[in-house]
């Protein structure tokens, strides 16, 4: 009977979804204040990031990319970190990728994944360290070899490419403790693995129970690294896209659960995972229904579903743009988030998917809370000071004492026309995740009241401190939008004149 309503329940909501879908042919949804806006930035072969060994080259690349995923009110970035058992930092464990130098093993003369840190921040974005956990590369590569030399029987060879033994427990011990290197060494937001599965390829030798208990043994071991350095990291994956098969649509054979032993529903509610990312690229039938299921199963957690933005280019299936419209669409009227496949596919505004997502995406979000790690808001702001000028207003406030464990508090700025500033309201949110106790605010004449707010690393905001409008005179409307973006990238250029 407990399954029978448990179906009844997954039915209801893709009845729900397809009835949206059919409403939301050409309609946006409105634009909510918290809601998971994220890229993947593939630095595999260069494929989005970088395209020149030039080391000034790749920052400049990667700030442009930045301004434009900032533009687009993107709050979210998974970085490639670990290719290819290599990597785009200074590890002790592994060697640099070639995507760096064009030399495997070779230092580019900088640490990208500190840079990409440091630049996501100062946009308000998360940025998350993207891991490729199974997959360690060709068999001869410098990285393979290097552990192939350390551990000699922990990789396995299929065709030329050598994997992690996922039934080995060193493979679990190894790649915690490479992640805990990332999340102690580095600011990072998340710690995002990526093909923590049996691969396609892989000859199954024990039951899938036991091969789902091997992978979910190394989630735990990663978890218990991650959250034993920073608790407020995010741990996330990204899960075969259709979890398995559904009471009425079929997956088709191609499932996490069952083809490769991928319990990403159970690392939800196990709370091993805080959010999960699901590679669903597909449409239509092989879409919403397992949207569906995905949200009946996030146990609070966060879903926030990758979509298939490749496929419009015509060397693709040449998808048409009202595919991913439609699927926005749906993914936001149901409260999951957003994510695209990939990131040069959305800068390079194929068939106007970037021109539709800013748009979209008309106002700032923030990301949702991990209201399951800590649910207690930090102290509000202690003080909002505002001088007032001609053009530009200028605000400073002092922060209040950090009662999170966090290391170190964030701001959001609110401006309104209307006092008490609404800060529920996300068309009023004009600078997000802000490190720095003050911003300058080109109002053009306009008369602005503000807030501020705290957030702690998990998310967590406080109450507001305001402070009202005095009498300035109104000379025209202004886009809030306007007010703080594009400004990004002026003082890195500065810099290097």
């Amino acid at each position: 009977m407990q399954q029978f309503f448990k179906y009844c329940n997954i039915l209801k909501t893709i009845i729900r979804i397809i009835c949206l879908f059919l409403l939301v042919q050409n309609a946006v949804a409105q634009t909510p204040k918290h809601e998971i806006r994220a890229v993947w930035l593939t630095t595999i072969k260069g494929l989005d990031w970088p395209h020149s060994y030039s080391a000034y080259r790749q920052k400049q690349e990667l700030v442009s990319i930045l301004n434009q995923l900032q533009k687009a009110n993107i709050n979210t970035v998974l970085i490639q970190t670990r290719v290819r058992a290599s990597t785009i930092f200074p590890s002790t464990m592994e060697p640099w990728d070639i995507c760096m130098t064009g030399n495997a093993g070779q230092s580019p003369g900088y640490d990208a994944l500190q840079f990409c840190i440091d630049e996501c921040h100062k946009r308000g974005m998360e940025c998350h360290a993207w891991i490729v956990t199974i997959p360690v590369g060709k068999w001869n590569s410098g990285g393979c070899k290097k552990i192939r030399a350390r551990f000699p029987n922990l990789i396995r060879k299929i065709g030329d490419e050598g994997y992690m033994d996922p039934e080995m427990s060193q493979t679990g011990d190894y790649l915690a403790q490479f992640c805990r290197e990332v999340t102690r060494r580095y600011d990072i937001d998340g710690i995002h693995l990526d093909y923590i599965r049996y691969p396609e390829t892989w000859k199954l030798k024990i039951s899938r129970e036991q091969g789902r208990r091997y992978i979910t043994d190394i989630v735990r071991k990663i978890n218990r690294a991650v959250k034993s350095e920073k608790p407020w990291v995010k741990m996330s994956c990204s899960p075969v896209g259709k979890f398995d098969d559904l009471a009425r649509y079929r997956s088709g054979g191609w499932n996490a659960y069952t083809a490769v032993c991928q319990d990403a529903q159970g690392w939800l509610r196990e709370g091993i995972m805080d959010v999960l990312f699901p590679m669903m690229y597909f449409q239509g039938n092989n879409f919403y229904p397992f949207v569906a299921d995905w949200k009946e199963h996030a146990y609070g957690r966060q879903v926030a579903p990758g979509l298939a933005i490749y496929m419009l280019h015509p060397q693709e299936k040449n998808w048409n743009l009202n595919v991913i419209k439609r699927e926005m669409n749906v993914l936001r009227d149901e409260g999951l988030g957003i994510t695209f496949f990939r990131s040069k596919f959305l800068t390079d505004n194929i068939k106007g998917i970037y021109t539709f997502t800013k748009d979209f995406n008309q106002y700032p979000a923030l990301v949702p809370p991990m209201t399951w790690m800590r649910k207690q808001a930090p102290n509000p702001a202690r003080t909002l000071n505002i001088k007032r000028g001609m053009s530009t207003d200028q605000l400073s406030w002092q922060g209040a004492r950090d009662n999170s464990g966090g290391d170190y508090l964030l701001y959001n700025v609110y401006a309104s026309d209307n006092y008490p500033v609404d800060t529920k309201d996300a068309r009023n949110l004009i600078a997000i995740r802000q490190r720095s106790q003050s911003l300058s605010v080109p109002h053009q004449g306009k008369i602005l009241n503000y807030a501020v707010t705290v957030i702690d690393r998990y998310g967590n905001e406080s109450t507001p401190k305001e402070s009202p409008a005095t009498a300035v005179k109104s000379k025209k409307p202004i886009d809030f939008r306007q007010l703080i973006m594009g400004n990004s990238d002026k003082k890195y250029k500065r810099k290097r004149k």
